[in-house]
């Protein structure tokens, strides 16, 4: 099986890869290449499977007819700019996470010849806008209050369409907020709720620009990887033509996760977080969901790797931190 990942220097992409060469499968099939591309140079992995490492803008026209050119069996599509900088930057958004998406499925469509790859696409539960029920199930309309949303909900349409019309056989999962993300803070309006959390772990302040009442869907790391390993392998057909859905995860307000952090680690690592109040902030995550029903992922096989926010802390520590942290 032939795996090309796209947006694999991410973090999301960094742990897909480090499965898929720890597993040296994906399901029941050998990998007998790996393809990873990213705007960065992807790290090569330590690996007896063959790798072929592209650094490629992804949303520059003609760069995905190469990419597919070898006919991929799974394509991973993590490629994408976050919330925040979507937001900030309109033109930039609907290059990268739309029009590079449509620049892929029509480099798939143009190979024709019986081509048709398992197509994973990382969506967002961005896709939906206030005001919500209690809870989200999977036939709540799109009403994205984001470009970023707006970008999503459009690339799933098309997967969908041009799964229907079998140029590619596609699946499309919306990812909850990934939490604790590894490394630096970066341009997510959601970055805020793993820097609250590993900032502090590693002995550093953290700004809290929001109240603590906020509520929001999350998973970890180790569960988003999961959720693409299965949905790369999974028979599709049981999805039926609503090849899109929300994943499983856990609704928690900002001082559940902060309760979280002192029963794991202690008072003392609770008081590194900074309350800065940031009205753009506050304003972005007021239109976010909070919570889901996700009784159609979990039939389909999808399972998170976490049953409480103490276990998204302690994954965090063992996976990222070598199992300490800065008291």
């Amino acid at each position: 099986m032939h795996i090309l990942i796209l947006g694999a220097a991410g973090m999301v992409g960094r742990k897909l890869t480090e499965k898929l060469v720890r597993d040296g499968r994906l399901g029941n099939t050998d990998i007998t290449k790996l393809t990873l591309q990213d705007v960065v140079a992807p790290a090569k992995p330590a690996t007896s499977i063959p790798v072929e490492l592209v650094t490629s803008d992804f949303a520059d026209a003609g760069t995905a007819g190469p990419l597919v050119a070898s006919r991929p069996d799974v394509i991973f599509h993590l490629a994408a700019i976050v919330s925040g900088e979507a937001e900030a930057e309109f033109d930039k958004g609907y290059r990268i996470n739309l029009d590079g998406t449509r620049f892929l499925i029509d480099a798939i469509r143009a190979i024709g010849r019986g081509y048709k790859p398992r197509l994973v696409f990382t969506s967002s539960i961005a896709v939906f806008g206030a005001p919500f029920p209690e809870k989200i199930g999977d036939e709540f309309f799109h009403t994205p209050l984001t470009s970023y949303g707006t970008q999503k909900s459009i690339c799933e349409m098309l997967i969908a369409d041009y799964t229907r019309k079998g140029f590619l056989d596609g699946i499309g999962i919306r990812l909850p907020t990934i939490c604790v993300r590894p490394g630096t803070p970066n341009k997510a309006a959601s970055g805020f709720f793993s820097n609250i959390i590993r900032e502090p772990l590693s002995g550093k302040e953290a700004i809290l620009p929001v109240g603590e009442d906020v509520r929001h869907w999350h998973a970890s790391p180790r569960s988003a990887v999961g959720f693409l390993a299965h949905a790369g392998t999974m028979d599709l057909a049981a999805m039926g033509a609503r090849r899109n859905l929300s994943m499983p995860g856990m609704s928690v307000t900002v001082g559940e996760q902060i309760a979280a952090l002192e029963r794991v680690a202690g008072k003392s690592v609770v008081a590194r977080i900074v309350r800065q109040t940031d009205p753009v902030i506050t304003g972005i995550v007021s239109g976010w969901p909070r919570d889901f029903v996700t009784d159609r992922a979990l039939g389909l096989g999808f399972t998170t790797a976490e049953k409480t926010f103490d276990d998204i802390i302690r994954i965090h520590i063992e996976d990222e931190l070598g199992g300490k942290f800065v008291n």
